[in-house]
């Protein structure tokens, strides 16, 4: 009966998803509809998407087509001069180019320092245009409300898989209205857990030599919802940026090898989930254009002979406390009187319950 009433009743998550949605500036129907399917059915829709679903071996030319014209496709949105090139190249790409597709959906690489500020961030936020942080032309807002609700979901990738990496549940989905969703939706495969347990599970993932990323979609009211601990035998998103399509946004850093140290023990290219390392005259070397700045491999270096760099040629980092103090100076300088109070800020509401 409960499947019953979900599958015919706008539950009170979906109700709330549809007044964001009408509240989200040039959020229209087919973005609505867009967001709801990807919300409301993930595993289908990631089984299609990762080609693991049966309909895509017997339609195969038919996807195969249709997945290089939509990573073609224009999509009607305004255009922003943001690529995350080098930025001397920034302006002619911007007025070149239209917003495809495969910019309404991508992760952003963070290290296990940032994820652990974002599930542990006890205010309620709302960074919009951070078009230096993520390098997309669509769904660059970290809006969270609610930041306490944090749901953990088995992962949509491994679970299509036939042979996926172990355990499942290491999605964590961050604020309303998709953490309400997703419990209401498919509660037999999510739970709710506290910001402490999160960070367990991000620890526990980084042990495990996998990538935190902290997903953004234009289709989800054009916001961040979601950190995800991927691996590349799993990930979809990580599987096509190897294969040349633009989802994931770099951390912002490049790794480092202090030669003196490194004694070609042969240790970090395996750990290396974007293939940016390999050993070169018995040392390690970078591959500065694959390097995402996520941090595993220097964790992994027994002669802690690796390290991370600011590159300027990437997107800044997505550091929760940064940002918040940026957009905190920026409103202070344009309204003196405001103090700390700011429209990219909001002020500290009281925590709504799970119950």
């Amino acid at each position: 009966m409960k499947r019953l009433l979900r599958a015919f009743w706008l539950l009170p998550s979906t109700r709330w998803f549809i007044r964001e949605a009408r509240q989200t500036p040039g959020f229209g129907l087919i973005d609505f509809i867009h967001g709801y399917v990807y919300a409301r059915w993930p595993y289908l829709y990631i089984r299609i998407g990762t080609g693991e679903h049966p309909l895509v071996r017997i339609l195969k030319p038919v996807f195969s087509f249709l997945v290089r014209a939509l990573s073609h496709f224009p999509v009607d949105k305004p255009q922003i001069a943001s690529t995350g090139l080098v930025p001397g190249k920034i302006a002619a790409q911007a007025s070149s180019r239209r917003v495809t597709f495969a910019d309404t959906y991508h992760g952003k690489v963070i290290s296990l320092e940032a994820a652990r500020k974002l599930v542990t961030v006890n205010q309620e936020i709302r960074l919009t245009d951070l078009e230096q942080v993520i390098p997309y032309s669509l769904a660059r807002n970290l809006i969270l409300a609610h930041p306490d609700h944090i749901l953990v979901l088995e992962c949509p990738c491994r679970a299509s898989r036939p042979n996926p990496c172990r355990p499942l549940d290491v999605c964590l989905i961050i604020g309303e209205p998709f953490a309400g969703f997703a419990a209401e939706h498919y509660p037999d495969r999510c739970r709710w857990i506290t910001p402490t347990a999160a960070v367990a599970i991000l620890q526990a993932e980084d042990d495990r030599g996998h990538v935190h990323h902290a997903f953004f979609k234009e289709a989800l009211l054009g916001r961040f919802f979601a950190i995800c601990n991927c691996c590349s035998c799993c990930c979809g998103a990580l599987q096509a940026h190897r294969n040349g399509i633009p989802m994931l946004a770099s951390a912002g850093y490049v790794c480092r090898v202090n030669t003196a140290r490194c004694i070609g023990c042969g240790t970090c290219p395996p750990a290396c989930q974007f293939e940016a390392l390999s050993l070169k005259n018995g040392v390690a070397h970078v591959d500065d254009s694959l390097c995402m700045g996520c941090g595993l491999c220097r964790s992994r270096c027994p002669e802690e002979a690796l390290w991370l760099v600011r590159d300027p040629t990437k997107s800044k980092p997505l550091e929760i406390e940064a940002l918040l103090a940026a957009a905190t100076g920026r409103q202070s300088r344009k309204h003196p009187m405001r103090g700390a109070a700011s429209e990219n800020q909001t002020s500290l509401n009281g925590k709504w319950s799970n119950s």
